[in-house]
């Protein structure tokens, strides 16, 4: 882990050619290890990158996407993305962006060829995994599910833990992040079990979109520190696994991304820019045929006008404009990620890579249509109203059972809403454990199973 100036400040000659390492940036070492891991010392049939993907799919945490929300909350078609189909796009585009620029890397870097053993593979099955369990944090509900947790810590009956937390505790939950509680699904220890789902360093490193505490806040122009990614329950962690792969020490417990973060990350913005907006015009909230136009000025340079005219119905020319819409992202935004590598490995890259693209404006149409036909529909508001409602009552159930047990005034109800949490409070639990533990459970729900309880606890069995 090395330490840079302020930002902002000038670097001093010696600082110039400080930059982050691809020999460590790729460890497959793993929570509990005692040695670090090699490359090739791996089994060739099941690389360890590999088997990370294979253990976020078969967790029960990545199942439970498939009943939440990414497009609309509680919808009965069959048409929208869940969760889980949005991740497993963006895990598909994610491994392509991945092995595309891994092959340029390996040619500017020959070393970790011949030397280290690594493959473009390599690349594409890191940020695989981490794009597979990019939203395994998110709670219910969507992005309101967020705001509802934060809300109610803030402004609700949870603002009366307040004097019992430290000023960082307090921020994780008002805050509430569902990257950060994603790192926490991915690492932390249960029943005895060490390091969650135990993933390489590498994998691990990439899924961190913004390796920071919630507190000190320093707005920045930089895409990294927009929201934060680690609880302070999981900071000894988090400062293991950034010293390991060797992330720049920005201050103020902010660290530079791994530069395949910024893969995920565009692996996300182009799938939730391209399909969200098919959502909505399969929903019947965009127009199709103005919905084709748009695509079409983003395609216009790849666009084969003879394979267009031949398909028939707006939805084959929908797929078809989706499918070169995406492939053409991809193939710019592995490109602008090898002409600026040198500027991410230093940490001074500071902005998303489609931000970067020459189709932004275009992109931001898009975007731009989507939020005010899809994210700000009657049907979306109206469902994520009743989200918000549902997930305040089950924290203030829930808080208020733990509470009590804590405080040795539980009642047979509490008890009961304890089993259901599977956790066990004793003298070293603090208010802070149980808070955490709280809002840990309820993120794991799927938009059904908090209905269902909520339903229970209004006593509509």
């Amino acid at each position: 882990m090395i330490e840079l100036p302020p930002e902002n400040s000038i670097l001093p000659t010696k600082f110039l050619h400080i930059m982050m390492q691809w020999e460590q940036l790729l460890s497959l070492k793993k929570q509990g290890d005692k040695n670090k891991r090699l490359r090739i010392e791996e089994d060739e049939t099941r690389l360890g990158f590999e088997v990370d993907y294979d253990r976020v799919i078969f967790s029960s945490a990545f199942r439970s996407l498939q009943d939440k929300t990414q497009v609309i909350p509680l919808s009965k078609t069959s048409f929208v993305h869940t969760r889980l189909t949005h991740s497993l796009e963006v895990s598909v585009v994610g491994r392509s962006l991945g092995r595309k620029v891994g092959k340029e890397i390996l040619k500017k870097h020959p070393a970790l060829h011949s030397i280290h053993g690594y493959h473009f593979n390599d690349f594409g099955a890191i940020v695989a995994a981490a794009a597979l369990a990019h939203d395994i944090g998110n709670p219910p509900f969507g992005h309101s599910g967020e705001k509802a947790i934060g809300d109610y810590f803030l402004t609700g009956n949870g603002k009366r833990f307040k004097e019992k937390l430290s000023a960082k505790e307090y921020q994780d939950l008002v805050d509430f992040e569902g990257n950060a509680n994603g790192f926490k699904i991915l690492t932390q220890s249960k029943n005895g079990v060490e390091g969650g789902l135990r993933l390489t360093f590498a994998t691990l490193g990439a899924f961190m979109k913004y390796p920071k505490e919630s507190l000190p806040k320093k707005p920045t122009t930089h895409v990294a520190d927009k929201k934060f990614g680690a609880f302070q329950s999981d900071i000894p962690f988090f400062n293991e696994v950034v010293t390991e792969l060797g992330l720049l020490k920005q201050g103020d417990g902010r660290y530079s991304r791994h530069p395949l973060t910024f893969l995920v990350e565009a692996a996300d913005d182009i799938c939730y820019t391209i399909i969200d907006f098919e959502d909505g015009i399969n929903l019947g909230l965009i127009d199709e045929e103005m919905a084709l136009e748009y695509l079409i000025n983003l395609v216009r340079h790849s666009l084969k006008k003879d394979v267009y005219s031949s398909l028939k119905t707006p939805q084959d020319r929908l797929a078809y404009l989706r499918s070169l819409a995406i492939n053409t992202l991809i193939t710019e935004a592995a490109q602008t990620f090898v002409d600026n590598e040198e500027a991410i490995l230093n940490g001074t890259f500071s902005e998303a890579l489609l931000d970067k693209s020459e189709y932004k404006a275009q992109i931001s149409d898009i975007i731009a249509i989507s939020v005010s036909k899809i994210y700000q529909s009657a049907e979306v508001s109206e469902k994520e109203i009743a989200g918000y409602n549902i997930l305040s009552t089950l924290l203030d159930t829930f808080s208020t059972a733990l509470e009590n047990e804590h405080n040795n005034k539980a009642r047979q109800y509490d008890k009961l809403l304890l089993r259901t949490l599977n956790f066990e409070i004793n003298e070293t639990t603090t208010t802070y454990h149980y808070l955490m533990e709280c809002c840990n459970y309820i993120s794991k729900l799927t938009d059904g199973n908090a209905l269902q309880i909520f339903q229970k606890i209004k006593g509509n069995l």
